[in-house]
């Protein structure tokens, strides 16, 4: 720009020029050194014809104009692109509110669901099974007490039918409290109790586990988050729960340092091996860096 200014002091010609330079400095940092193309502007004024003058002129009104209108349009698109990235990002958001809230919906109605089949689990337990229960028992005192073997044996007959319905309510009983446990939840309110250190949980799993898998899960973190009390220094913990289309993994794990804890003795470790053996599991553990435990449990051997 300088040496332009310069040059069109000597040679009048090159101030035709100024107007394309002054178009690419002109809102820029450097608009000041615009108006030192003045000088030859000023100096060109004196010598050339009007006409080219007023060409000048008129080409430096223009260029600024140019400018001015490129300077404004690039702002516009520059607000355009911040509010679609910063709309793009509240879509996001919203998006992913909709979605925890979706979740935690289902969430709650998963757990009304098994909240009702408890109750229902309990009146079945309470009310008709203690009526069997006392059926049962006035029959065998009958039976204990009539001497007719005509009256006996419908007795029988009625004896049997009514421990054969108990039988039944216990399955059903039993089932329903089985289907009612919730791996996610139980989890969760360990996890949430736990105040030694901080939790990191992480749930993937989808389907639904066998109760077998489920109990067993649920023992081995109560386990180790009994041992991580007693033997660690821990200030961050994990559990891990991992679904593949073969098994399912549990992994936990803290940033501790383990001591005195006895592996090959340990009561809990037993425990927790032998109920990983009975599901054809695999279990490993170690110590060398925190405490971490990964177990995978095959879904076929979790049914056997």
């Amino acid at each position: 720009m300088v040496a332009a200014v310069v040059w069109s002091l000597f040679l009048p010609g090159l101030t035709a020029f100024l107007p394309m330079i002054c178009y690419d400095l002109l809102f820029n940092r450097y608009q000041l050194l615009c108006l030192s193309a003045l000088i030859p502007f000023v100096s060109l004024w004196r010598s050339a014809p009007l006409p080219v003058s007023v060409t000048i002129t008129l080409l430096l009104i223009v260029s600024g104009c140019f400018k001015y209108w490129a300077v404004k349009l690039l702002r516009l698109k520059n607000d355009y692109n911040d509010m679609r990235d910063t709309t793009k990002e509240i879509s996001i958001k919203l998006k992913q509110q909709n979605r925890d809230l979706m979740e935690k919906q289902d969430y709650e109605i998963n757990i009304a669901t098994l909240n009702e089949r408890n109750r229902i689990a309990r009146e079945i337990h309470d009310n008709v099974g203690h009526l069997l229960s006392s059926s049962i028992l006035q029959v065998g005192a009958l039976l204990a007490v009539n001497k007719d073997e005509k009256i006996k044996g419908n007795l029988l007959l009625v004896n049997d039918t009514l421990n054969e319905a108990m039988n039944t309510i216990r399955t059903s009983v039993h089932e329903l409290y089985d289907e009612s446990v919730d791996l996610y939840a139980q989890v969760y309110e360990l996890v949430k109790k736990f105040k030694f250190c901080k939790i990191e949980y992480d749930y993937d799993i989808k389907s639904d586990p066998d109760k077998k898998v489920k109990y067993a899960f649920i023992s081995i973190v109560k386990e180790s988050l009994s041992n991580m009390i007693k033997h660690s220094d821990a200030t961050l913990a994990s559990i891990t729960f991992r679904e593949h289309p073969a098994l399912y993994q549990l992994i936990i794990s803290d940033n501790g340092i383990v001591n005195n804890y006895d592996m090959e003795n340990g009561i809990g470790l037993k425990g927790i091996t032998e109920r990983i053996n009975s599901l054809n599991g695999n279990i490993n553990i170690t110590i060398s860096n925190g405490f971490q435990i990964f177990i995978s449990v095959p879904k076929e051997g979790a049914h056997q």
